[in-house]
């Protein structure tokens, strides 16, 4: 079982003594203990339970996300008198245990949110009520109505379907790597690679959304995506970056030391992959046709 602990305290004061987070602390290294669980990170927190803005409880959540961890607090109050995390946490899908209280649950949850959730249910059932009465008088809805498509024609099919299916991988991927883009943009201000980046990130327990290790392209198609930049397409190399190759091959650098430049600088193969020797070489030395 993989667990990531949240601690908060509502002082300053307590923050710098240590009141209050140790008592978590020693709560949650029992729960570890009888659940022969693992911890995978840590967040603490100096805020006050009426704050709705709780950047380090944003970023757990996001980390439990993407680990598929769950989120553990060692008393229920920590989270439950705060109306805003209990939409995020219902909304994240993140499951959570509070150690003095196993049972409070992402169910638990649910109940303190029933009573706006119960509105929300009244409302859209009154509004199926209302469209299923209408379509019963004969009215068309939506795209069936005449003149839906008068235009638009080019917008039908599995076409636009497939596009607003990758649309919709990308938004869950930016969302899962939220958390993470302000530290790989502190790091990368540093001057460190995206192969180094990538490396920081596998040391600290984080995965991809496919649950395997980062590496050096998916890290720069990362921070591209959230800098608004079209992500480089694999294989498609810039001229420039084929010059340096070519240079570094002139000077004397070995294929295995142009394949580690082109990784740690975010570069792919075609086929998505690291660069190898081999790969460098096939690049530098492309078949002719006959």
């Amino acid at each position: 079982m993989k667990i990531i602990p949240y601690y908060r305290v509502s002082t300053k004061k307590q923050g710098r003594s240590g009141l209050g987070l140790e008592a978590q602390k020693a709560d949650v290294e029992v729960f570890v203990r009888q659940h022969d669980a693992t911890i995978v990170a840590e967040y603490r927190e100096v805020e006050t339970g009426k704050k709705s803005n709780r950047p380090k409880l944003n970023e757990a959540i996001g980390h439990a996300k993407l680990a598929k961890a769950t989120l553990v607090v060692a008393k229920l109050d920590r989270l439950a008198r705060n109306v805003a995390f209990t939409s995020a946490l219902m909304e994240s899908g993140v499951d959570f245990v509070a150690c003095d209280n196993p049972n409070a649950n992402r169910l638990t949850i649910h109940i303190l949110a029933a009573v706006a959730e119960d509105e929300a249910m009244r409302i859209s059932r009154r509004t199926k009520d209302a469209l299923a009465a209408a379509k019963a008088r004969g009215v068309k809805l939506g795209s069936a109505q005449p003149g839906h498509w008068d235009g638009k024609e080019h917008l039908r099919g599995w076409k636009k379907a497939a596009k607003a299916s990758a649309r919709a991988r990308t938004e869950r991927a930016k969302d899962a790597y939220a958390f993470l883009i302000p530290k790989m943009r502190e790091l990368r201000g540093e001057g460190r690679t995206c192969g180094e980046i990538a490396e920081w990130l596998s040391e600290q327990g984080h995965q991809t959304t496919a649950g395997k290790p980062f590496n050096a392209a998916t890290v720069c198609r990362i921070m591209q995506r959230a800098d608004g930049v079209k992500p480089t397409k694999w294989g498609k190399l810039p001229a420039s970056v084929l010059s340096r190759m070519q240079g570094m091959r002139a000077s004397g650098s070995t294929l295995e030391e142009i394949a580690g430049w082109l990784n740690d600088h975010g570069h792919a193969t075609a086929a998505g992959n690291q660069w190898s020797a081999n790969s460098v070489y096939r690049k530098l030395n492309p078949r002719r046709k006959e």
